[in-house]
């Protein structure tokens, strides 16, 4: 009987350990490549490193450069062009489309996956989809003249002043299926008891929506917020693929000006200083959404 009651025991810790034990090795190479890495880049833009890791403490001093450098300050511009009108037309975009959607359409099932598709590809391979389309030499442009439209002008990839509205078009592009199937998944969550009390009381389909409907959806534009600015803050792979950051600085944010400093201009200290500015920018996103999410928890 007591060993019995032993193996059971044995059994219970085992059954309890186990998942630890098959977990641990993927902490730990989180823990390692992912925060230990996080915590070695702070520490660098505290360094006096160049081409490579030095550990020479200087305190702010690359913090102090990366603000006084006016490639910097085009970055920032440039990122908040493109987050302010990503966000702003894969919500607007996402949302309508949903809407349609909901209006259980026919050839929805074929509708969904077409919206979807962007989604399923890389940034790379969408930059350079995209490139060959914008190209006036190759895309868009010389199809219209091939087909009697010479007038046409359509060289934006080409232009200093309206490169970066190129970007936009192709991450909204990839994106808008996705936030489109969040707000979906939002709609179809929403009491068809509510809506049916509210046309009873005479509310046209405008107020239904705007009363309703958009209100009931706060959650869905939250997670869409975060995660449209999550992506805006750390593109990179997009704008390589679609304009390299050109023509000139045109399309540089800070993702590609973080890579451009530490390992193409041999200043590291100040390449990881910029990385903790996105870190801190997106943590400044992450946070509030992460305490209301486990304040509704509790």
């Amino acid at each position: 009987m007591a060993n019995y009651a032993g193996q059971v025991d044995f059994q219970t810790r085992l059954q309890n350990w186990l998942p630890k034990i098959v977990l641990s090795p993927s902490i730990a190479a989180m823990v390692v490549f992912v925060y230990g890495f996080i915590a070695f880049t702070v520490y660098l833009s505290f360094s006096d490193s160049k081409m490579l890791p030095s550990y020479d403490w200087i305190g702010l001093t690359n913090y102090t450069k990366l603000w006084n450098l006016s490639h910097w300050w085009v970055s920032i511009t440039n990122l908040a062009i493109f987050a302010v009108l990503y966000i702003g037309i894969c919500t607007l975009l996402g949302l309508s489309l949903a809407i349609l959607l909901d209006q259980k359409i026919r050839g929805e099932g074929i509708l969904r996956p077409i919206y979807l598709y962007p989604m399923a590809l890389s940034f790379i391979v969408t930059g350079t989809a995209w490139k060959w389309i914008l190209d006036p030499g190759i895309g868009l442009e010389n199809s219209m003249h091939q087909w009697g439209w010479e007038s046409f002008e359509f060289n934006w990839i080409k232009d200093r002043n309206m490169a970066i509205y190129t970007v936009v078009i192709a991450a909204v592009w990839q994106t808008s299926g996705f936030v489109m199937a969040m707000f979906l998944a939002g709609l179809r969550g929403v009491d068809n008891e509510i809506l049916k009390a509210a046309q009873i009381d005479g509310a046209s389909n405008w107020k239904l929506y705007r009363r309703i409907v958009i209100p009931m959806l706060r959650p869905a534009f939250l997670s869409a917020f975060v995660i449209l600015a999550h992506l805006s803050v750390k593109s990179y792979d997009l704008i390589i693929a679609l304009t390299g950051g050109g023509p000139g600085r045109a399309t540089e944010v800070p993702a590609t000006f973080m890579y451009s400093y530490t390992f193409t201009r041999n200043s590291m200290g100040i390449g990881s200083a910029s990385a903790v500015i996105m870190l801190m920018t997106i943590a400044a996103i992450m946070t509030p959404y992460l305490y209301a999410e486990l304040k509704e928890q509790k």
